[in-house]
């Protein structure tokens, strides 16, 4: 783990220090009696004590693919298109309201059958893996009586069994959807247009960071909320909120951003929409998660030849990427924090000898992840604001390599202690 974290970046022949530790890196993730969710479980019981100060934790899920498309390794099957091959991996991760990373909670890790002569795919339902994602938090629920978790998903989530099953075990976790289905009501009336009858309750205005085709700007929505029952088929129904936060005055030739999000609380006001709707919002750490771990880590380069030793190694990267995320986050959020309670003297020395600067005696969380960043790549212009994951991923992979150098080079007796 150490190794990895120390060059994300780095394929496993070069994060490793020589042949030796490379073949035995490769005998780990090919060994059969180690099971990956084995290698996760340290990191599951540390993300829970984490979440235990905690009044609400943000329990984000969701599925990204991994493409790897070429390689020859057993295992792996069909993705968005039957000609890729690759595998699915659908994590819960656990954020605070503030979207501090506090780790991953629970993975689905699999590869898709190929279809058969009717066009049909065996193997479990894939929508099995929202509902049982669900089954876990209700589990974890009673562990943490004085923390409210909340299931948060995408479109691919707004499924009636999920809800059914969620008021079937009376709600031990909260959870809230984005829609994808203007269904019809018992009335006969469409859902969307019912919610938006009537005067709005408010309005609520935030920054909208810039991201690949879209500027950043200040959105300024209106808010509906209305309690609603949904048919749910053999007589049952669950009863819902559905929220919808539409954008007024959208910059001329943008389309204005329109949320729709069902959940099993109730939300009388204003503000208490406004909260779900920064709640939903911060379903983007998520993304943030699966951009480290693809284009930081690089996970879709690894050669294991089969999914099983790929599934052993996407264990500790997922680690690493949390890791990763978290630094950012942290840096942004409690800036003044003592950089040494996360990076050590070595690693201190090195980010800011790279930018040709001495290190102060106590420096801070935040100062010290800019010198990695500029070390990455970060400008650190009067308007560059925070550096992203990426700078610092980038960055990590030299820090460490210059942290090794003093390391060696002191222990050789070539350099003084006090370096």
């Amino acid at each position: 783990m150490e190794t990895m974290a120390a060059t994300p970046t780095a394929s496993v022949p070069k994060a490793c220090n020589g042949w030796g530790e490379t073949m035995a890196a490769y005998r780990f993730f090919d060994n059969a009696s180690v099971d990956w969710q084995a290698i996760l479980e340290p990191h599951w019981q540390q993300t829970e004590q984490r979440m235990t100060g905690q009044a609400v934790v943000l329990c984000l899920q969701d599925t990204t693919e991994l493409d790897f498309n070429g390689q020859q390794a057993r295992g792996l099957g069909p993705l968005s298109y039957e000609a890729q091959r690759g595998m699915y991996v659908h994590p819960t991760y656990a954020v605070t309201t503030t979207r501090e990373p506090l780790g991953i909670l629970d993975v689905w890790m699999w590869a898709r059958e190929l279809r058969n002569a009717s066009g049909q795919r065996g193997g479990p339902k894939e929508s099995l893996r929202w509902i049982e994602g669900y089954e876990r938090l209700a589990e974890l629920a009673p562990r943490l009586p004085a923390t409210r978790l909340v299931y948060v998903a995408d479109r691919e989530a707004d499924m009636l069994p999920l809800m059914v099953r969620a008021q079937q075990l009376d709600c031990p976790a909260d959870w809230l959807v984005r829609a994808a289905h203007n269904r019809c009501l018992p009335n006969s009336d469409k859902l969307w247009p019912h919610v938006t009858e009537g005067a709005s309750l408010g309005e609520i205005e935030f920054a909208l960071a810039a991201r690949p085709g879209t500027k950043a700007r200040i959105v300024r929505q209106q808010l509906w909320a209305r309690r609603v029952e949904l048919n749910a088929g053999k007589r049952e129904a669950v009863t819902v909120t559905c929220l919808i936060a539409r954008e007024i005055d959208a910059p001329p030739g943008v389309k204005p951003i329109e949320w729709r999000l069902l959940t099993n609380r109730s939300a009388n006001s204003a503000a208490e929409v406004a909260e779900l709707i920064d709640w939903y919002r911060a379903r983007w750490e998520i993304e943030m998660l699966f951009n480290v771990l693809k284009n930081g880590c690089k996970v879709e380069a690894l050669q294991l030849g089969t999914i099983e030793r790929i599934e052993r190694a996407l264990a500790l990267y997922l680690v690493v990427a949390w890791r990763i995320a978290y630094l950012m986050r942290m840096g942004r959020t409690c800036p003044d924090l003592d950089a040494r309670l996360f990076f050590d003297p070595d690693e201190i020395q090195a980010a800011y000898l790279l930018n040709k600067k001495l290190a102060p005696p106590t420096p801070s969380l935040n100062d010290v992840l800019r010198m990695v960043a500029r070390a990455g790549g970060f400008l650190a212009r009067k308007g560059d604001g925070e550096p992203g994951a990426k700078t610092i991923w980038e960055g990590l992979r030299d820090v460490r390599a210059s942290a090794h150098t003093l390391k060696t080079l002191r222990e050789m007796g070539m350099l003084s202690s006090c370096v």
